[in-house]
């Protein structure tokens, strides 16, 4: 490798902390990408990124969504429905799509809005503070958690151990172990004893639910789901309906920020929020990069890609192709006309909860402007995350006027 040739660790802190010259460099130079070092591939432009995420049959999700856990070679959790492939995940996705749908996620939109008007209500009178801690934590986290039916004095704590799991070392090194900690037994010593509580004590919420349900599975059987399942469903919820949100909401703030004008036009004219939302998801993915295990020999321009492989899919990159949405790809503009962007993946496995997730999007920044309509980041006392399935900010610090 030359010493000017493209290169690209998704461990890296510092590439990570500004992806975007990496991807285009990557677009244009290597379209099809392989580090040795973590011996994967990786696709970057819009077409092969929407290809690869629609091929379930060759570019399969069972073995792992996360490049460690395709490194680790680990079994996946049961009910771990993104951890799986059609026929059998068609059937644990119908499951949960009874649930989220966009009518029913829209019917909670009082509650989430009470939950970002206790949050922001405590900041008055503050003209500094943390968003991540005071909001964008920890509204999510209690939305998911009146969901599932998880008491809210548990719900921070189980926030902080799905996010301990989620962290990279300081040198950036893949710990693989800490994801197999997402197997049955971690989700049993998090969420067993509700559980069993929900068992004798049902009630209007997704753990019941999925406790009641009776299905036919991929084999033809009529049944229930298994303890191991429904823990397997409860741990996945709760650790994928909260984060990406977190960063979600981070994002949208710290862009703002740092787009006054745009700011302004959203504070007079409220309905742009929407919009607003959907193109900081395209402008700023929360979950950049999607790793597959390839099940058979792919050719990707002109190169194999031999089975066995581990494939990033890199939808944050995607989203900036010019090729797809011409030379205003790195800009961000509420204004843009958006027919659909990859940041909730594409194909059978597009994210169920991507309606929850627009739906806190919106209240929370129209929830913001209300009581802030100006602020600046103090980039100096705000921390990045560092995890590889997720990027965004663990600590924003907002200065308000």
């Amino acid at each position: 490798m030359t010493s000017d040739a493209v290169y690209y660790d998704p461990y890296d802190f510092e590439i990570d902390a500004d992806p975007y010259p990496t991807w285009k460099r990557m677009r244009d130079e290597s379209p099809l990408y392989y580090n040795e070092k973590h011996d994967f591939y990786a696709l970057t432009r819009w077409d092969d990124v929407e290809t690869g995420l629609k091929d379930h049959s060759r570019l399969i999700s069972s073995r792992g969504t996360v490049l460690e856990l395709i490194k680790a070679d680990i079994e996946m959790p049961a009910g771990m429905v993104i951890f799986d492939d059609p026929p059998s995940h068609t059937v644990y996705r119908g499951l949960l799509s009874r649930v989220f749908t966009p009518r029913q996620m829209n019917a909670i939109e009082p509650q989430v809005r009470r939950y970002c008007t206790e949050a922001l209500d405590a900041l008055a009178g503050l003209d500094r503070f943390d968003v991540v801690e005071t909001l964008a934590a920890k509204m999510p986290m209690r939305v998911i958690g009146m969901l599932l039916g998880i008491p809210e004095a548990d719900q921070q704590a189980l926030r902080e151990q799905a996010d301990e799991g989620l962290r990279l070392s300081e040198s950036g090194a893949p710990d693989a172990r800490a994801f197999s900690d997402l197997s049955n037994a971690a989700a049993e010593g998090n969420f067993g004893e509700y559980l069993d509580w929900r068992l004798d004590n049902p009630a209007d919420d997704i753990m019941t639910q999925l406790l009641q349900a009776t299905f036919e599975d991929h084999t033809g059987v009529t049944r229930s789901l298994s303890r191991d399942e429904v823990l397997g469903y409860i741990s996945l919820l709760a650790g994928a309906g909260n984060e990406t949100t977190t960063k979600l909401i981070g994002h949208t703030l710290r862009t703002l920020a740092l787009h006054p004008q745009q700011r302004a036009e959203i504070v007079a004219n409220p309905a742009l929020i929407p919009q607003a939302i959907e193109e900081s998801l395209r402008f700023e993915a929360p979950s950049p990069v999607q790793a597959r295990y390839v099940a058979e020999d792919l050719v990707c321009h002109g190169q194999k890609v031999p089975t066995g492989s581990a494939m990033l899919l890199v939808n944050g990159s995607a989203n900036h192709d010019q090729r797809q949405w011409g030379e205003t790809a790195d800009d961000f503009d509420i204004h843009r006309r958006i027919g659909h962007h990859l940041s909730f993946g594409y194909g059978v496995h597009f994210c169920l909860g991507a309606a929850l997730a627009r739906l806190e999007g919106r209240v929370a920044l129209d929830e913001f402007l209300k009581r802030f309509p100006q602020w600046t980041v103090d980039e100096a006392t705000s921390e990045r995350s560092h995890t590889s399935t997720v990027r965004g900010w663990d600590k924003l610090t907002l200065v308000v006027d």
